[in-house]
Order: C-alpha cells, then sequence, then structure tokens
C-alpha cells in the first residue's frame, strides 16, 4: 500500500536576552551548574514573576518575521506537570490565548517552492536540564526561566527532506533578525517532529509518533525518513502504530522507543494567577515592525537585483549575518574609495569573489558572532591595488596571506615586501618576445587562432616574474605578437 507522511514540527528557540523570562538570572550559557538561579525561577515561596520586556520584544519580532497576526490581548497560563528538571512543578507558557497565530515560511526543495503554515508562535520559560550517567542522574536548573519563543508549524511537510529544510529556512531568519543564535548543539534551538502515515488519498490523520532530542539537521532528515519506512511496515504487517516519543540511534540509524504516549498527557492549563494578560498595542506592534532587519531572503534578492551578484554569491554570502554585513560593508568601502560608483556590480562582484575565494576558509563563527581575519577596509584597499594596477590578483592573495590577523595596511605590505606589479610596457614586451621564442610550436597555434593559448604564454610570463606583471600589459603584448591573443 502507497503512504503519505504527514509531520509538523514545533520548535523551541531561546530569546537572546541577558536575564531570564521573568527574573534578573543570567542567561549566559556555560555557568557552573545551579549558580545562575533565584527564588523566582526556583518556584520558592513568595516569590513573583515580573514579564521581561526585551523577551516581548524579541518573541513579537519573530512572529512578525514569519507574517503572524499579533493578537492584541494574550494570557500566560501554567502548565502543570512533574519532571526533575522543572522547579516550580509547573512551567509558565501561553496555551489557548498566545500573542500570535496564523504566519506561514516558504521553503524549496529540489527545485520547487513550498508555503508552510505556522499554527502559532507563543512564549514561555524554559526548563532546567537533566544529566544522566548511570548510575546517578543530576538536574542543572540554570536553563530553567530562559525565555522562548515555541513556533507550532502546521502538519504540512510531506518528507524528511522538508523537515530539514524548514528547520534550516527558520533557524536562518530567526538568527538573521537576531533573535535566536540557533546553536543546535548548546540547545537553545531545537525541535520535535511529530510524524505519521497515512494511506494516499485519505484525509484523516494517522497516530502521531513523537521525535526527540535529534540535535542536527541532517538527523532529523534521516530520523523522519527511517520513522516512515518503520511506520508502514508496522502497517503492512497487519500491526498498528503505538502513540509514543521515539528517539534517534546515529550508530544504528534507527529510532527507538523511548516512552509512550497512548494516554493523552493532561497538562491542567491554568491562568497563571501572578501574570496579568499582556496587552500589545498597535504603536507597540508597528514600532518593532519598523526596527525590523532585514530577512535573509529579501537580502539576497537584494544581492542579486542591486548589486549583481550571482545566485550561488548572494547564497554563500547570506550564510552567516556577521558574512552578509562584512560583504557589504566591504564593498561599500570599495566604491567609495574611488574604485567605481557607489553600488556598481562590478565592484560589488570583484569584492563578493575576494571574499568567497581567500577570506571566507578562515571566517569562524559561533552564535551571533563573526570572526573575520581582515576588515572591510583592509580589503578595500587590497582590492583598490589591483584595480590601480599596483600588484595583480596574484600578489593580492600572498597580501591577504599577510595582512590577515593583523591591523597592517595591504600598502604598507606591498612595500615591504617588494611587490610592485610590472608595468612597464616595453619591459613586458620584451618578456613575451623571449616566451614566443621559447614556445614556437605554441606561439604558431596561437597565430592561427587558437586563443585558448593565450593563457597558456601569461601563465608563462606570471612564472617568470613570480607574479608581478600585469596580466593586462601581457594580454596586449601577445595581442600585438600573435594577434588573435
Amino acid at each position: 500500500m502507497r503512504y503519505e507522511a504527514v509531520i509538523g514540527l514545533e520548535v523551541h528557540a531561546q530569546l537572546l536576552t541577558r536575564t531570564k523570562a521573568f527574573c534578573g538570572c543570567s542567561t549566559a550559557y556555560g555557568a557552573p551548574p545551579n549558580t545562575q538561579v533565584c527564588p523566582v525561577c526556583l518556584g520558592l515561596p513568595g516569590a513573583l514573576p515580573v514579564l521581561n520586556g526585551e523577551a516581548v520584544r524579541l518573541a513579537v519580532r519573530t512572529a512578525l518575521a514569519l507574517s503572524c497576526g499579533i493578537r492584541p490581548a494574550s494570557r500566560f497560563a501554567r502548565k502543570n506537570y512533574f519532571y526533575p528538571d522543572l522547579p516550580k512543578g509547573y512551567q509558565i507558557s501561553q496555551f489557548d490565548e498566545p500573542f500570535s497565530d496564523r504566519g506561514e515560511l516558504e521553503i524549496e526543495v529540489g527545485g520547487v517552492k513550498k508555503t508552510v503554515g505556522i499554527t502559532r508562535v507563543h512564549m514561555e520559560e524554559d526548563a532546567g536540564k537533566s544529566h544522566h550517567s548511570a548510575p546517578h542522574s543530576v538536574v542543572d536548573l540554570n536553563r530553567s526561566g530562559v525565555p522562548l519563543v515555541e513556533i507550532v508549524g502546521e502538519p504540512d511537510l510531506r518528507s524528511g527532506a522538508e523537515a530539514a529544510e524548514y528547520l534550516r529556512t527558520l533557524r536562518e531568519i530567526l538568527v538573521f533578525i537576531g533573535v535566536n543564535d540557533g546553536n543546535l548543539e548548546e540547545g537553545s534551538f531545537r525541535c520535535d517532529a511529530n510524524v505519521s502515515i497515512r494511506p494516499v488519498g485519505e484525509t484523516r490523520l494517522g497516530t502521531r509518533v513523537e521525535l526527540k532530542n535529534i540535535n542536527s539537521f541532517r538527523f532529523v532528515e534521516k530520523a523522519i525518513a527511517h520513522e516512515i519506512v518503520r511506520q508502514a511496515e508496522v502497517l503492512d504487517a497487519g500491526g498498528r502504530i503505538v502513540q509514543e516519543t521515539r528517539g534517534w540511534d546515529e550508530d544504528t540509524g534507527t529510532t527507538f522507543s523511548m516512552r509512550s504516549k497512548e494516554e493523552a498527557q493532561d497538562y491542567r492549563y491554568f491562568p497563571d494567577p501572578d501574570l496579568p494578560p499582556l496587552r500589545l498595542d498597535d504603536a507597540f506592534v508597528a514600532e518593532v515592525r519598523g526596527l525590523m532587519p532585514e530577512l535573509p531572503e529579501a537580502k539576497r534578492r537584494r544581492f542579486t537585483g542591486e548589486m549583481g551578484l550571482t545566485p550561488y554569491a548572494a547564497q554563500v554570502l547570506t550564510v552567516h549575518p556577521g558574512v552578509a554585513a562584512f560583504f557589504e560593508e566591504a564593498a561599500k568601502r570599495h566604491a567609495g574609495a574611488g574604485h567605481g560608483p557607489a553600488g556598481a556590480t562590478s565592484n560589488a562582484t570583484k569584492v563578493a569573489n575576494f571574499i568567497q575565494s581567500e577570506i571566507l576558509g578562515d571566517v569562524q563563527t559561533h552564535g551571533l558572532d563573526a570572526k573575520i581575519p581582515v576588515s572591510a577596509d583592509q580589503v578595500a584597499a587590497l582590492l583598490g591595488l589591483v584595480d590601480g594596477g599596483t600588484i595583480s590578483g596574484k600578489q593580492a592573495k600572498e597580501v591577504y596571506a599577510a595582512i590577515a590577523g593583523t591591523a597592517e595596511a595591504p600598502a604598507a605590505v606591498v612595500a615591504r615586501l617588494g611587490m610592485q606589479q610590472v608595468s612597464d610596457a616595453g619591459a613586458i614586451e620584451s618578456l613575451c618576445k623571449r616566451l614566443i621564442e621559447q614556445h614556437p610550436k605554441q606561439a604558431d597555434q596561437l597565430r592561427a587562432g587558437k586563443v585558448s593559448l593565450t593563457g597558456f604564454f601569461v601563465g608563462l610570463a606570471m612564472k617568470e616574474t613570480k607574479g608581478s606583471a600585469n596580466p593586462q600589459l601581457v594580454n596586449e603584448a601577445l595581442k600585438k605578437l600573435l594577434g588573435p591573443g
């Protein structure tokens, strides 16, 4: 029997605030266990929560980026359940009255675009973290109370590949708008995948299985693909799907049962009596919207449409917001230094090509931080030396290697290393005559119209001069001496 998969994702993303959702404790990652806690996030008697205003701003920014509607009034609720890493015995969340709903996210898989619905974005606080090392389990409550948004997607996904791309696209948006650092390894961006299958043509949903604790997009794709096959095999064998929570074992390439969910968990939600309704007026929403950073897809369209980059280059240079900002600043400074009109596509392309070929491999990113070994000023100055004929493109690579990790000006390196480009037309013509005499067979072929051999002679000239010959003058001399080149 042919089956159709139905997949919905629930994504939890920590908001980049300095303090927790309802108290003043730090949210910094990596502190010694249980040192960033207080009576409020521990739920001690008499401690009252106070909502973090910056968390609200970042949550609203998230919802707007996903085209959600913003409700003027919403309410926090207590989600009651017992777990060792939940110190209060309940989690402050939003249930039937979230602050936003009805959004969407566009993804592209295999060249096909698809719009995936967003049921809602709501705010809640994170739980602590349990650490298991047999025979003991310990709890670190530093994470308890860190502000989250939960992004609940509609069951519109149909494959592991679509789910992985949904997560990549969502993570990219959250990072570019500055609300989340996208760190799967540290757990600041994580998801639960709800997977079911049904016969093709059926409209009723099948029994849902929840996949948890998967910490990479590749593993999400593989786990969902395996789970679809597993469920199909169970049904084909005459069995039934058990509603449960399953994990992913990368070593075996299989999912495994963690706990049964045959009986729906009753969380006993009720309005939090310590928190008043959250009211978001039009002026507040307009203010947040007005400060919205450029979304990554819009940035790529601008890079291709206004700056003349190829779609591939635009994609590469928007791999991280720090890289995109660095490219734009370098292109602006390169144009502003008199190497062409501001925004000229040729100048932007030169900068983009140099960043891609020479710099990106040395860039280190972590969260929203990008460690780039040179400044935008250095890149603009270096490419200016190439534009002015002072050094060749090959020499520019050597200069980059010398200035990387330093504040030294490219011109100073060129002077110190004696890298002045040979631009004496007479000297270059003499060199080309000698090379032609040394390689008569190739010279005759070039005269006969085999223009690809121009590169052969240019390469020889660059080798002879250790990269200091002006390539344009070499080409002109070859054309003068041999014709077609």
